[in-house]
């Protein structure tokens, strides 16, 4: 399928529509025939339901893929032979995706997501696997937040890397990450978004992010992450996608391994080398994107799945019946850490401590992720020792003692 630009049009100005998310849409084109005869019929349906259901003017809509297209991005649908064929198999995959780059977005993927508030050894395992990965071929697929994240992304830039946004291509977050969109792009990876040109990311735009993120990979390896944790969300997803989750185990007395260590206990793959994933990735690609994805594992029901959106129930809709008030579909919470940032340390000592867990790592390591010079990091260490905060090991390397 290849939509005409009238036709893209009439999607954009459907899916944009107040109360028409990915599951109503898709059920309006199949019982009208085109996008273009639900618009028409959307005054009438509003009608019946007791709810002004208004479309923006094609002016608007214009306007919108104007942007888009000054921005060197464009909206590719579902059926269409760019749109990423596993994430078209997902339940509520976004009609629209507003893509810059694209050209990466069919090669096999594997999702790398964890804390914003990362230690030091989970960003430094992080750039490792995320290399290994890109070296292996895959496509490395993130959400372009801090930590975890951004460090995937930066790993494999040369091999290619997706990051999904939350809110419109020109409202990137966090803005600081503009110049790693920039390098991404640059280096022939792509970025995705499904909400509009100007939109600023909410609390409930990162789970919308996070079932994209997942549905574009094979797979999903969380590699830090706490109990409440939005990451956990994206490994919810991915199961209800049928897709294979993977954790990386982490000290029990790191507050940023009890979401990953429940992982496993759960029955995700534990991963502490990139063979560990591709031993699992590899025969899921050698059957093709088409195939059944992962072996079922207490996998949730697709039918108690919330909505992502206040849509209008089409299908308790009885036309025989009156006009009426009918309920929206309930619709998911937003997430504990997602809807803003985490403290950022503005000084040397907060931000090396912050960095630092019962896991050892090296002090080169250290000051590389704390941005700072080895002198200041052994300044701050030795802080640290005099009031029995870190203990040394070996090679130079140190840990936080758990209190």
């Amino acid at each position: 399928m290849q939509l005409t630009d009238a036709q893209r049009l009439d999607w954009l100005r459907l899916i944009r529509t107040e109360g028409i998310g990915p599951r109503t849409f898709r059920t309006l084109i199949n019982r009208f025939g085109s996008a273009a005869a639900a618009l028409d019929a959307l005054p009438d349906l509003g009608r019946r339901q007791g709810k002004r259901l208004e479309p923006p003017n094609r002016a608007r809509a214009e306007d919108e893929i104007a942007a888009l297209i000054r921005l060197g991005g464009r909206l590719i649908a579902t059926g269409e032979a760019d749109y990423p064929h596993l994430l078209q198999q997902i339940d509520a995959a976004p009609p629209l995706l507003a893509v810059r780059g694209g050209a990466i977005l069919n090669r096999p993927s594997v999702a790398l997501i964890g804390s914003r508030n990362a230690s030091t050894a989970g960003l430094a395992f992080t750039e490792r696997l995320a290399h290994g990965l890109g070296q292996a071929g895959l496509a490395v697929v993130s959400g372009l937040a801090r930590g975890i994240d951004a460090r995937a992304h930066k790993a494999c830039l040369q091999t290619g890397t997706v990051a999904v946004m939350a809110g419109g291509h020109d409202r990137i977050y966090p803005a600081n990450h503009a110049s790693l969109v920039d390098a991404i792009l640059g280096e022939g990876g792509a970025v995705v978004a499904e909400m509009p040109m100007g939109w600023e990311p909410r609390g409930r735009d990162f789970p919308r992010r996070n079932r994209i993120i997942s549905g574009l990979s094979y797979g999903t390896v969380v590699i830090e992450a706490a109990r409440r944790s939005g990451s956990l969300i994206t490994a919810r997803y991915a199961l209800e996608q049928n897709r294979e989750v993977f954790a990386v185990p982490g000290s029990p007395l790191d507050p940023r391994a009890e979401g990953t260590n429940d992982l496993i206990r759960q029955g995700a793959t534990l991963v502490s080398e990139v063979a560990h994933v591709l031993d699992v990735i590899g025969p899921l690609i050698e059957r093709g994107p088409d195939a059944d994805g992962a072996p079922a594992r207490g996998r949730p029901d697709l039918r108690e799945q919330l909505s992502f959106w206040d849509e209008i129930d089409l299908d308790a809709l009885d036309p025989t019946e009156p006009a009426g008030q009918t309920p929206f579909a309930r619709t998911l919470p937003a997430p504990c850490e997602d809807l803003e940032d985490p403290f950022e340390p503005d000084d040397d000592r907060t931000r090396i401590v912050a960095l630092l867990s019962p896991s050892p790592i090296g002090t080169d390591e250290l000051a590389r992720s704390a941005g700072v010079g080895v002198r200041i990091v052994q300044t701050v260490l030795l802080e640290l020792e005099l009031d029995g905060r870190i203990e040394r090991h070996g090679s130079g390397s140190v840990s936080l003692i758990s209190r």
